[in-house]
């Protein structure tokens, strides 16, 4: 049996949510990838993935223009990224680039020849390692506070039905009471974040010299919501999160501890707004009088505007939260 596990067929979030995400029959093992069920930052504009490509060129000047840089797109999808990317760079940068993209699924058909396909990031990076929205998928287990005012795991069966388990205990406990502490209100919850600070550590731990980044949906200490943020989406929309392999279970992710789980200077948090306004993003409309000069242009300049306004909007993408984490490097993410 395992960890958190019960003898009623019902298991702790984490290790539901692994199976029913990466398992043999798991959600992101299928043909469709992520675009087929939520729209990210990367399939509402290109414009996303020019950003990053000028954020790769700004990593590449602080490196000295290796002969060698390396991109790494962690949860990788359907290589969507990366393929922009590599597309929105200029011709020399290309040409030295080696670009790896990180994904369980297999490679799909058709992805460019260029791009390397693996299941965990390389060692020894020189370059940016980028992961969109791959921490919410990094499951981890719930807690919520039981009658007596006890933090206790949450345990789940395949249909979504939860109950309480035992107490939460050890390194879990230590983290919720330094992260996210529980007043005792019956029926607080809270998502323990441990297992994604391990993992984004090792992931900025491939780094010899460049900058990691992780984006997603965030909470920071003092702002954490009170019943957790553990949701699924299918389809499209958002869902009741059950663990069978149907849709995609997610939870907002505590971004300032994976900062500090990193253990390295210089990490820093900010918007997705203020990162892509660093990076020349904006949603700024084009001049009026651009549309009787050039019509054309003004309607390409217009809905690229459009786009730029919505991966920017505060309240939706533009909310993501961005941490950056450079190694042996200035922060290159300014103005």
């Amino acid at each position: 049996m395992t960890a958190g596990a019960a003898g009623d067929g019902r298991h702790g979030w984490r290790a539901a949510a692994e199976a029913a995400l990466y398992g043999p029959a798991g959600f992101y093992r299928g043909p469709r990838g992520p675009a087929g069920h939520f729209r990210t930052s990367v399939h509402a504009s290109p414009l996303f993935a020019g950003a990053v490509a000028r954020l790769l060129c700004r990593v590449d000047e602080a490196l000295g223009r290796p002969a060698v840089l390396d991109f790494v797109d962690m949860a990788a999808g359907r290589g969507e990224l990366v393929t922009g990317v590599l597309a929105a760079l200029p011709a020399g940068v290309a040409a030295r680039t080696r670009a790896r993209a990180v994904e369980l699924a297999a490679r799909p058909a058709g992805l460019g020849r260029r791009i390397e396909w693996c299941a965990e990031p390389p060692e020894r990076i020189t370059g940016l390692l980028f992961a969109n929205e791959w921490l919410d998928n990094v499951p981890v287990e719930v807690a919520e506070v039981d009658s007596a005012g006890v933090p206790r795991l949450v345990l789940v069966r395949e249909d979504g039905t939860e109950r309480l388990g035992a107490p939460v205990s050890g390194a879990e406990a230590e983290w919720l009471a330094r992260w996210w502490p529980l007043g005792p209100e019956e029926g607080l919850r809270a998502e323990i974040g441990l297992p994604r600070d391990r993992a984004w550590a090792a992931a900025a731990g491939t780094l010899a010299r460049g900058l990691a980044v992780a984006v997603d949906y965030a909470h920071t200490a003092g702002a954490r919501p009170p019943f957790g943020t553990l949701t699924a989406f299918r389809e499209g929309r958002e869902t009741t999160p059950v663990p069978d392999g149907s849709c995609d279970i997610t939870a907002h992710v505590a971004l300032d501890a994976c900062a500090a789980a990193c253990a390295l200077p210089g990490a820093r948090l900010l918007s997705q707004r203020e990162a892509l306004r660093a990076l020349g993003l904006s949603g700024a409309r084009p001049p009026l009088a651009l549309a009787s000069t050039d019509p054309a242009g003004y309607v390409r300049a217009l809905a690229g505007a459009g786009e730029a306004a919505e991966l920017t909007e505060p309240g939706g993408l533009g909310g993501f939260g961005w941490l950056v984490q450079p190694v042996g490097i200035a922060d290159v993410l300014t103005g």
